[in-house]
């Protein structure tokens, strides 16, 4: 069930969410292990010693509440995970953002979404595809979500706005990026919907894109593909589509065209061939998996919080430099969600390991090594 949360326990997911070392999993274990973020904030300094690290860069109160002020000031909403705006679907991905800042009609996040990515270089018969797809897909009933950037994403925002677009971005709310998007985005702020799970003010940076793309992808019941070179950062969209349950359909391309070279792979790999919105409509019309887009009753509640040395020793030892997915640590270890969950918060606050984009994690650099 989802709650009503009060603006002080607002305000301190907020602190905590916006402190230094502190990522959607680790949000979410320490909520878990607290009851609140209330609860969490004045407990984390006791857990902090308890691990052996001296201090956590917790954010203070003034800055937090200077951030909510900001976005009142805009007219955005801050809506945190748990609450009954914040849409199911990406609730129910392995790392949902914590806090989202809206702009524009909430309720669109609410709706079902399809995504639509694609090349910055777009060619003139992407951009052509990705606004037919936009259109129709919308004239059906759905919301297209995309990423604001250059070129495809561009495109599908644009065929979008009689029926809904949602923009997500990769820096703050209010950071438009590429400048010369300063009109769609304001025509997104009035049409559709603005959404970051970034600071206000803040520039984004590169490693901010794949976040922004795990968000596109959960909002999303599917996401299209139209153009994509082989090492496109699309692809990364497609990727953690794949990886939370979504599907994931590619508008096949000339083998001669370099643009096509993503999306051609996507398909030879498994990806739904499509030719128009009526091909997606039928394939999302198959029995859902309801499963996939259901978030938890209650996002923070998991059993056992107590440490197991030898578990520890375990999940360390499994623990590189390299990403590795929690799902997978837990089948390595072969131990609970809740047990491997506790003793990654134990490893997180001792500096010895650090949370990664899309559940993963690594060894801290603080760790030397182990």
């Amino acid at each position: 069930m989802r709650a009503l949360i009060s603006d002080e326990e607002k305000l301190a997911r907020l602190r905590l969410i916006r402190s230094r070392g502190i990522g959607p999993l680790t949000y979410g274990q320490l909520l878990a292990r607290s009851g609140s973020a209330l609860s969490a904030i004045e407990l984390l300094p006791e857990l902090a010693e308890k691990a052996g690290r001296r201090r956590i860069e917790l954010m203070g109160a003034g800055p937090a509440a200077r951030e909510m002020d900001a976005a009142a000031r805009l007219g955005a909403k801050i809506v945190t995970l748990g609450e009954a705006e914040y849409p199911g679907a990406l609730a129910a991905i392995a790392d949902p953002p914590p806090l989202l800042t809206v702009i524009g009609n909430l309720a669109l996040l609410l709706k079902d979404n399809i995504g639509i990515v694609g090349a910055r270089n777009a060619s003139a018969a992407g951009r052509r595809m990705a606004r037919d797809l936009a259109h129709d897909l919308g004239a059906e009933g759905f919301v297209v979500a995309s990423g604001m950037a250059r070129g495809i994403d561009g495109a599908a925002h644009e065929a979008a706005f009689e029926n809904g677009t949602v923009a997500v971005l990769a820096g703050g709310a209010d950071s438009i990026y590429p400048p010369e998007h300063a009109s769609l985005y304001r025509q997104i702020t009035e049409k559709g919907a603005i959404v970051s799970e970034q600071p206000l003010g803040m520039t984004a940076r590169a490693k901010d894109f794949p976040k922004r793309n795990r968000i596109v992808s959960g909002l999303s019941r599917g996401v299209v593909v139209v153009e994509a070179a082989e090492r496109s950062g699309t692809l990364i969209t497609a990727r953690l589509a794949s990886e939370q349950g979504r599907e994931v359909f590619a508008v096949p391309g000339s083998p001669l065209d370099p643009r096509s070279g993503g999306t051609n792979d996507l398909l030879r790999r498994g990806a739904t061939l499509i030719r128009d919105a009526q091909d997606v409509i039928d394939e999302l019309a198959q029995p859902m998996r309801q499963g996939l887009f259901e978030p938890p009753a209650d996002p923070y509640t998991e059993e056992g919080f107590e440490p197991d040395p030898t578990l520890r020793a375990t999940i360390l030892s499994l623990l590189s430099f390299t990403p590795t997915h929690r799902d997978r640590l837990i089948a390595e270890a072969g131990a609970s969600a809740g047990q491997v969950a506790a003793v990654l918060l134990d490893l997180v606050l001792e500096g010895k390991a650090a949370e990664e984009t899309g559940g993963a994690y690594v060894l801290s650099s603080e760790s030397g090594g182990r």
